[in-house]
């Protein structure tokens, strides 16, 4: 038999002590780096969060932040649902979602029209020079219609797929008060294009309406006319309307003529609005000469109402518009109307956008209207 002296065996024993040993310790750090690895794929998210507390993302954003704009029960929740997830917030995140984008977001709002663009005439030559606006800034332009989002701060500043907005079109100007006013509350950088509005400190770019709508009614009383009606909202729901109203009325004034409110047809920025309110007015009974419509889509619908009933344009009738679309240069007899400048209203919506990005002080701007005088006034 062979007798293993008591060295060797101890020797033996350590020998396998050690390895059993070295063999235990290598299982528990793979077993360690494993659960590491599952720890860092299962990382709570603020998906995770927005999920548990039944809110969006943008508002765990703001929670986080200690934002005012998300009430204290909400933040708290989400507070302590973050605690409870050992969520932390990716500091290089937060920064990349500080810094700017460089694109801009251009909401339009969403029209009826003849065709499929769903998207006034007059903002279409407006949307080509903002395009141009942006690119010699270097800048991006997002093209979105309004009532795609209910909450534009979230859906594009916040989100960080615009540095800011700009806003074209309103509808019911009452209802798009609102947005603005939380859009301000939000701290969202945004200007609009359109009349400014005393009570409300938004900037906003646009046409000298009332000096528009003075200089043409004053241009067709020196065509010897002296019976007016208006076309267009003369109300706070279309402050642009109201504005070019205002200034026909002191055109009428200023020339010893009767303002009659009656001879006042409410209609909206469609070419239909315009037929409407032109028969509306034939059908009335009232003495009228002139018309002077508060858009160009209103007067074409006029000058088709009028066709229609045999009523010669300007032999018997004179008609005018505001704005210069297109199309106001192919009607019958060719539309006189009031020239807004798309080209330097894209320029100034975009610098004025960019100055408020970058922190400086901006201000709402006037724009100079232009009489474009055609054979429709009976030059």
């Amino acid at each position: 038999m062979f007798k293993v002296s008591p060295s060797v065996n101890a020797l033996g024993g350590g020998t396998i002590y050690l390895s059993c040993l070295l063999r235990y310790i290598l299982v528990i750090l793979v077993f360690k780096t494993f659960i590491e690895i599952i720890h860092v794929k299962e990382k709570a998210t603020s998906f995770d969060i927005a999920y548990q507390a039944g809110v969006s993302q943008s508002t765990v954003s703001r929670a986080l932040r200690n934002s005012p704009l998300v009430n204290e029960e909400t933040r708290l929740k989400v507070q302590a649902i973050a605690k409870e997830l050992n969520y932390k917030v990716d500091k290089n995140a937060s920064n990349l979602r500080s810094q700017h984008c460089d694109t801009i977001a251009l909401l339009l709002f969403e029209d009826p029209t003849n065709d499929d663009s769903a998207i006034n005439p007059f903002f279409l030559s407006m949307l080509g020079s903002i395009t141009r606006a942006c690119a010699h800034k270097g800048y991006d332009l997002l093209v979105s219609f309004q009532q795609a989002s209910n909450d534009w701060h979230a859906d594009f500043e916040d989100s960080n797929k615009a540095d800011g907005l700009i806003l074209l079109g309103y509808g019911d100007y009452v209802d798009f008060e609102e947005k603005l006013i939380k859009l301000s509350e939000q701290g969202t950088h945004f200007v609009r294009w359109g009349a400014e509005v005393k009570n409300l400190s938004t900037v906003s770019i646009g046409c000298d309406n009332f000096l528009g709508g003075k200089e043409i009614t004053e241009h067709v009383i020196k065509q010897g006319r002296k019976n007016f009606a208006f076309l267009g909202s003369a109300s706070s729901h279309a402050p642009e309307f109201f504005d070019r109203y205002k200034g026909h009325c002191q055109a009428l004034n200023d020339n010893n003529l009767v303002v009659n409110s009656d001879m006042q047809f409410n209609a909206l920025y469609t070419e239909e609005a315009g037929y409407e309110a032109a028969c509306e007015l034939i059908k009335s009974g009232g003495k009228f000469d002139a018309i002077c419509a508060a858009c160009d889509l209103i007067a074409i619908g006029a000058m088709r109402a009028l066709q229609e009933y045999n009523i010669s344009i300007p032999e018997q009738v004179v008609v005018v518009g505001f704005d210069d679309i297109a199309i106001a240069s192919f009607t019958f007899p060719p539309l006189t109307t009031v020239k807004q400048d798309t080209q330097l209203a894209g320029e100034l919506l975009v610098n004025t956008l960019l100055e408020s990005i970058n922190g400086k002080e901006t201000s709402t701007t006037l724009i100079a209207p232009e009489l474009v005088i055609r054979k429709s006034c009976g030059c």
